[in-house]
């Protein structure tokens, strides 16, 4: 099938793609210092059958990178012609932050915890204020895939609000290796996403600025599962691990003395109370500190950066961790279902 060259627009009107089509769009956000745009790169594939609008959004901030190819490589898999509904694919939101290589937006800001934004207010508001008003308003479901910060590392894992019905399974639907339970009520797009009613859930994918093809692939399917599960296509959920650990809550443990970090834990190793995590010592090697588990938990994530002042992160610690079962077909009611009670 053949796709048109992208096309610039300063709305993103789904009806304007029609169905059964792939359309290419760059999306004038805002203008730089020399009044040139500053676009996004959006795909939108419209099925030939009604159904629900699905929003991918990649790369909020710069170096989050394991998500674009999720995205592309689905635009190669799905079929408009017998999809139910539209995937929107938005491949970077923080379009500024990805060319100067950084997380954060021009302005030193961080995207994630502007919005909803502010239609007067700092560039960076504004930003992320038309991202949510011209792309993110349209989707009906919604997952923002991220990847950890420089010098730390992630699992592959799920924020979702496990005590609502629908982000519960949709978190579950992607197969991940730890679910966080989160509620939405924070300035994350995801949060702004929630506070319109629209699903979502934030999907971490490892590390920053690389491409990792085993967890591209994961995502990848966890995505396929969620469309599976919407009605969206037809086929199985597939799930590559049978179960899940989910976590009722989880925290950062910070260093209270400066110097060289030494992170002894490992991202999924499950720690009980006492466990060493890491030791700080000095620029001459000798231990100024230990820091030990202070309860039962997972490793969710951890810094790998050695130079620690006062105060840097250590790990992510997942608390109360349980195991639950990954999504599979007779494990209902269906997103589908439930899409069509409510």
């Amino acid at each position: 099938m053949s796709v048109a060259p992208p096309r610039h627009v300063r709305l993103l009107e789904l009806d304007d793609v029609e169905p059964g089509q792939v359309a290419r769009l760059w999306l004038h956000i805002v203008n730089n210092k020399l009044g040139e745009p500053i676009r996004v790169p959006l795909v939108v594939i419209r099925g030939r059958h009604e159904g629900p609008v699905l929003g991918l959004t990649a790369a909020i901030h710069g170096n989050e990178l394991n998500g674009i190819p999720i995205i592309q490589h689905l635009v190669g898999q799905l079929d408009p012609e017998h999809l139910h509904g539209t995937v929107v694919g938005a491949l970077v939101l923080n379009v500024p932050g990805l060319l100067l290589e950084q997380r954060e937006f021009n302005d030193g800001q961080d995207l994630n915890r502007s919005a909803p934004g502010d239609p007067r207010g700092t560039v960076s508001q504004v930003y992320v204020h038309r991202i949510i008003e011209r792309i993110v308003s349209r989707f009906h479901y919604h997952v923002d895939l991220h990847t950890a910060s420089f010098g730390r590392v992630n699992s592959h894992y799920v924020r979702a609000d496990m005590d609502h019905e629908i982000t519960a399974r949709m978190a579950r639907l992607q197969s991940s290796q730890i679910i966080v339970h989160n509620v939405a009520a924070d300035r994350t797009l995801r949060g702004a996403a929630a506070a319109r009613g629209i699903h979502s859930v934030t999907v971490e994918l490892r590390d920053p600025h690389v491409f990792q093809h085993a967890v591209i692939e994961d995502g990848t399917i966890g995505i396929l599962n969620l469309m599976a599960d919407l009605g969206m296509l037809e086929g199985d959920v597939l799930c590559p691990v049978s179960e899940t650990v989910l976590c009722r809550r989880s925290e950062w443990l910070y260093t209270d003395e400066g110097g060289i970090l030494y992170v002894h834990a490992k991202v999924m190793q499950e720690l009980a109370e006492g466990d060493l995590l890491a030791e700080v010592r000095t620029i001459f090697g000798d231990v100024v500190k230990d820091y030990r588990a202070p309860h039962p938990g997972i490793v969710v994530g951890k810094s790998v950066n050695p130079l620690n002042q006062t105060g840097s992160r250590i790990v992510h610690l997942g608390v109360e961790p349980t195991r639950v079962r990954c999504v599979t077909d007779d494990d209902g009611p269906t997103l589908a279902q439930l899409r069509t009670k409510g």
